[in-house]
């Protein structure tokens, strides 16, 4: 792994296009004259034939592109697309078919669950671990190469920690509001700037060499990854679907704690610097609070005051456990073929 060096300009993070939608997007994105209708015609006859959403390297892609409008567009974006028309059009579509995909292919709890019964069935869900674990893996048997790779995978979202979910606080009120505005505050650093831990994850890729810039390593990671961010972008952005998104950060939360001890011990078998161990043991405490929080007061609270959530708030629980679980799944089998779990090795 070569260290980074001196930054390349921001256009050098202009990503690789994977597919007929992408590669259209991306040249409206940079100042194409295409008014983006063309594209929109192609986004909705690709999302007809995508044989999986959640694998397609190109709408997953095409999704990820999109979603950074809302969040602050990369440098080499041209031009106001956040609202147009026809752009919000094609992602509609998209968005139809990668949620359909996930309604599909999620297992939900069959179990009909009253409000008072919500937080209990989100420990249950969370509670249940089968099969490898990848946090496991990095605290015991983990090559450096492994869990420098773990890093770029978790950028991805992890360079934008509590951004996605945080769409959410005005889609809420009362008990469900304040509690998510409780776990945020300390995602945000509770006032201290350096230690959001987005920052503190940042600091962590600088401290094993990697280019801790947003979009460095989107080229890298295959679609699973990708699916993982946009899912919380698709759950956190439309307000139908304020249920999932609380549901998805309460099992986010509950499923942190443990894993992020595991993690920390294996960073530090490995002999990574202690800037990258601080990110995982900051996690140890502070989601073992959050999880308390999430389940009852957020989740609880909002299945509560919306009995109508309910459905949702399962959904969007089931649906964090198990898309990632996919990307860990796809993890530990490239590992275990002795190959990199990056489309391409970094």
């Amino acid at each position: 792994m070569t260290m980074i060096a001196d930054a390349p300009p921001a256009a050098d993070l202009r990503p690789q296009a994977r597919g007929p939608v992408s590669e259209r997007l991306i040249q409206v994105l940079t100042g194409s004259p295409d008014d983006g209708a063309a594209w929109a015609d192609l986004a909705r006859a690709a999302a007809r034939i995508s044989p999986d959403a959640l694998r397609d390297d190109d709408l997953q892609l095409s999704l990820f592109l999109l979603y950074g409008l809302h969040y602050g567009p990369a440098e080499w974006v041209r031009g106001e697309w956040e609202w147009h028309p026809e752009l919000l059009s094609g992602r509609a579509a998209l968005e139809e078919r990668f949620e359909g995909d996930l309604r599909a292919q999620v297992p939900v709890p069959d179990e009909q669950q009253g409000a008072a019964g919500i937080p209990d069935l989100l420990f249950r869900m969370t509670g249940v671990q089968s099969g490898p674990s990848l946090s496991r893996h990095l605290a015991k048997k983990a090559t450096r190469e492994q869990a420098v790779e773990s890093l770029i995978q978790r950028s991805i979202y992890t360079l934008k920690e509590a951004d996605p979910h945080s769409w959410a606080i005005p889609r809420l009120s009362g008990r469900a509001k304040v509690a998510l505005v409780e776990i945020q505050s300390d995602e945000y650093g509770a006032g201290r700037p350096a230690r959001m831990h987005q920052s503190i994850f940042a600091r962590a890729m600088d401290a094993a060499g990697l280019d801790s810039r947003y979009g460095a390593y989107v080229d890298v990671v295959p679609a699973l990854t990708l699916a993982s961010l946009n899912l919380m972008s698709l759950l956190g952005l439309h307000r139908r679907l304020r249920g999932a998104i609380v549901g998805h950060l309460a099992a986010y939360e509950m499923t942190s704690s443990i894993p992020c001890r595991k993690y920390a011990d294996g960073f530090r078998r490995l002999g990574f610097a202690e800037e990258v161990v601080d990110y995982f043991e900051e996690h140890v405490e502070a989601d073992a609070v959050h999880e308390q929080i999430a389940g009852r007061d957020l989740a609880g609270g909002l299945a509560e005051d919306d009995p109508e959530t309910i459905p949702d708030i399962v959904f969007g629980a089931a649906a964090c456990l198990h898309v990632d679980g996919l990307v860990g799944e796809h993890m530990l089998a490239a590992w275990e073929r002795g190959e990199s779990s990056l489309r391409t090795p970094a």
